[in-house]
């Protein structure tokens, strides 16, 4: 695997982008390749979990059961919004929730042709044991880190995540806060 160094060498041999030292060209090719393998190692992370709740969850579900579970019931319009996706993938990527009885799909109480999900208490157990497995594996990947550490980057991560947000035009929600 390429160093930092090895990176920075080739991209300056390659050259950079307008405006960009050859250093901060280095450094944005470490970091794109660092997010990549972020990616591959987030896939990882669910499939390979800590404990009961590994290889359970895949990451539409766990999305879309933890917005229900901090914003409340929606409908699948306010939903897709919120995750800045379409109502069509909200309405495919719910249907197994619901068939297994994590959410619960209503009627809207003032337009019955709407329909309002909510997150069921099965639902809401389920994602308390995958979030404690997950939890559980960022405290062995952070051990050795100072609280100072994680905090920090939790910002960071939680600062970048808002900028891609902010450029793909995603709403953002609150981040949870540590408890």
């Amino acid at each position: 695997m390429p160093t930092h160094s090895d990176m920075t060498t080739a991209t300056t041999a390659r050259g950079t982008s307008p405006g960009q030292a050859p250093e901060e060209t280095g450094v944005l090719d470490s970091l794109q390749h660092q997010v990549a393998l972020f990616a591959r190692r987030a896939e990882q992370t669910r499939l390979g979990g800590v404990g009961q709740a590994r290889n359970s969850m895949d990451r539409a579900a766990y999305l879309l059961l933890n917005r229900l579970d901090q914003e409340g019931e929606m409908g699948v319009k306010k939903l897709a919004l919120s995750m800045g996706i379409d109502s069509s993938t909200v309405t495919r990527q719910v249907a197994p929730l619901v068939d297994t009885g994590m959410v619960k799909r209503t009627s809207h109480p003032e337009d019955g042709r709407a329909v309002v999900l909510q997150l069921s208490p099965r639902g809401k157990a389920r994602l308390e044991e995958v979030r404690s497995s997950r939890r559980e594996l960022m405290a062995l990947a952070t051990e050795d880190w100072s609280a100072d550490e994680r905090d920090q980057f939790c910002h960071l991560l939680t600062r970048f995540n808002t900028a891609l947000s902010v450029i793909h035009g995603v709403p953002q929600l609150a981040t949870p806060s540590p408890s």
